[in-house]
């Protein structure tokens, strides 16, 4: 069994999420932080840091994460995750949003392979921590990985976990699983795969194939199916009941959080726009989600589909 984490979704994956999912579900090993990133004035605000502190994902094993292309303000965080009990951080190079990517941090840090080898030098020169590497194969095409592979096989990093796609390419068609296979064979990290599972079988697939991978990581296929890591170990399949419970469940911790039925209404939805992958047929489900403006009328939009129906 390969060690399976839950992708860094931001906006979505919050400790919030995460405890939720926790404990309904379990199965994760390891849950991704959505990524801090420095501003340029070199401060992490107490805010953004509040969603990795300890006593906010207690029952959680949790991987902070950073975005960055200034080697200092990686440093910085770093040193501020150690101080709150992380001795590992995970450091993106995947991250395809228009506004990360033009600013040069992200997949868009990847156009410039000398400056990641600069950056990459500098923070592994320091003592500071572990550091694992999350990557897209490129920004361009599939065929920049081996210019990068060779700069990450360079550097001491726990583990470098690839989407098998580039920047270019955002979350659209299929992996690029030619280019992923060289990356594979000629790394000389852990590696983990990223990209397109969003069933049990789509990961036996994937092992199966590469049965050398150290992990997989999962984000859109477990924000649909949250049950997908249980089903994965053995456990029962996900049951439209449990959907209802859990929706129910992230309204209220919302409510405690947000303290906004309209901002907890915003997060429900976005969460519901993946969830419906499993209703393709239901176009009455769907409209009713989408369109209702009250988070009562949500949650009893839910109860009827998927608990009295």
């Amino acid at each position: 069994m390969k060690k399976l984490y839950f992708a860094p979704m931001e906006g979505i994956t919050s400790y919030t999420y995460r405890n939720a999912h926790n404990e309904m579900f379990g199965g994760c090993d390891v849950y991704y932080a959505p990524f801090i990133s420095p501003s340029e004035n070199e401060r992490i605000s107490e805010r953004h840091f509040r969603d990795i502190l300890p006593e906010n994902n207690k029952d959680v094993c949790l991987m902070p994460q950073t975005l960055t292309n200034r080697a200092d303000f990686f440093s910085m965080f770093q040193l501020q995750a150690k101080k709150i009990g992380y001795e590992e951080v995970n450091f993106n190079l995947g991250c395809p949003s228009g506004t990360v990517v033009k600013k040069g941090k992200g997949s868009g840090f990847l156009k410039e392979p000398d400056g990641v080898d600069r950056f990459l030098d500098e923070i592994f020169s320091k003592d500071n921590g572990k550091i694992s590497v999350k990557t897209r194969l490129g920004y361009y095409d599939g065929e920049e990985m081996e210019r990068l592979t060779e700069i990450y096989n360079k550097y001491p990093m726990t583990e470098l976990i690839i989407h098998a796609r580039v920047r270019e390419a955002l979350y659209k068609g299929e992996p690029d699983m030619v280019s992923f296979k060289k990356a594979y064979d000629d790394s000389v990290h852990n590696i983990g795969f990223n990209g397109n599972v969003f069933t049990k079988e789509d990961y036996e697939k994937v092992v199966k194939e590469y049965p050398d991978l150290d992990s997989i990581m999962i984000g859109r296929g477990a924000i649909a199916n949250p049950a997908i890591f249980r089903e994965i170990k053995g456990g029962a399949k996900l049951e439209n009941k449990e959907l209802a419970e859990f929706t129910l469940l992230l309204a209220d911790r919302y409510m405690q959080v947000l303290k906004s039925e309209i901002f907890t209404l915003r997060k429900l939805k976005e969460i519901w726009m993946y969830i419906l992958w499993n209703f393709p047929d239901d176009k009455k489900l769907s409209k009713a989600v989408r369109k209702t403006n009250s988070l009562e009328d949500f949650k009893q939009i839910i109860k009827n589909s998927l608990i009295l129906k």
